[in-house]
């Protein structure tokens, strides 16, 4: 265990610290006992030794104005770095989590998502960001992970978890989380990301089917990382890329891909524009991702329409 310094010790560090002005003293007092107990000091002597003195403290006097001001300017820098470690991470509410993600998409090479059934990522970001790399001829790696809509217990726990808070913001019965709600949603998401690849051949696009229930979503930028809840009372967090918490969600979202199901969205069957029922079929056949046996052709229809025409969830 290190031992503090002894008074001996912070005695010489103070001596040392003001070394010029213990100079100025010392030769002060011996001129002033020569000058007082014999006449050893001419008069020029003295009056020089006295104006070397009086330099001396005024050297002192100054070394120390220019240690105490940079006492202080280390001190504001110091304080400005951490108010703008503060800065890099904010919560944020209504209308900023928009704003946010807009801002997160501006020349980004990357998105990777994380959460339920990726609502907002078929609505805006999915096609936001390959409109962007398809103007800029740019490439685009995005990475999806979702829910496995084929995993009927994981989608009714999803439903609950959504419609415990549905039920608490008085949403419409007509928006109520089921489990056949939250399948469609997941579904329309593999569909989106399918179609999407089909029209970008610099889009590198992964869709990860995860067997939990998350109670966040995240999404991640070149720039920023931000993190957002179901509840819209509830506050949401920006984490910009500069902040460790940015590298650890890189990890951890690797982490997760790892330990879901990934997709094969090789040689998928070719999807029209507008996709009918028999070729939304076919890439899920070729997908290995079954669709309910219940599922009429109206569900289909209603799984392409939420793929490619979804409405936007801050909007409402």
């Amino acid at each position: 265990m290190a031992q503090r310094p002894g008074r001996l010790e912070n005695g010489i560090g103070g001596v040392i610290r003001n070394l010029d002005v213990v100079i100025a003293v010392g030769l002060g007092l011996t001129i002033g006992l020569l000058d007082v107990f014999g006449d050893v000091v001419s008069d020029d002597v003295s009056s020089g030794a006295t104006l070397l003195v009086l330099g001396a403290l005024a050297v002192g006097s100054m070394t120390e104005r220019v240690r105490r001001r940079s006492d202080i300017e280390e001190v504001a820098a110091g304080t400005r770095r951490a108010l703008q470690d503060v800065a890099m991470v904010r919560s944020l509410s209504g209308g900023e989590v928009g704003e946010a993600l807009t801002k997160a998409r501006e020349q980004t090479s990357r998105w990777c998502f994380k959460g339920g059934t990726g609502t907002y990522l078929r609505a805006v970001t999915l096609p936001r960001c390959v409109e962007a790399a398809t103007r800029q001829r740019t490439p685009l790696t995005l990475k999806i992970d979702i829910i496995n809509p084929a995993d009927e217990q994981t989608c009714s726990a999803y439903a609950r978890f959504r419609h415990t808070f549905a039920r608490q913001h008085n949403v419409a019965a007509a928006d109520a989380w089921t489990t056949a709600r939250t399948r469609k949603e997941s579904y329309a998401t593999v569909l989106a990301a399918c179609w999407f690849k089909q029209r970008l051949d610099t889009l590198d696009i992964s869709v990860h089917l995860s067997p939990g229930v998350p109670t966040l979503r995240f999404d991640l930028s070149d720039s920023c990382l931000v993190i957002t809840q179901d509840d819209p009372n509830r506050v949401n967090i920006l984490v910009q890329k500069e902040q460790p918490l940015y590298d650890y969600y890189v990890t951890e979202l690797h982490q997760s891909r790892e330990q879901a199901r990934r997709l094969e969205l090789h040689g998928l069957p070719p999807l029209s524009e507008e996709p009918t029922v028999d070729e939304v079929r076919a890439v899920f056949d070729h997908l290995a991702l079954d669709l309910p046996a219940a599922f009429t052709d109206g569900d289909i229809g209603e799984i392409i329409e939420r793929a490619l025409h979804a409405e936007d969830p801050y909007r409402r």
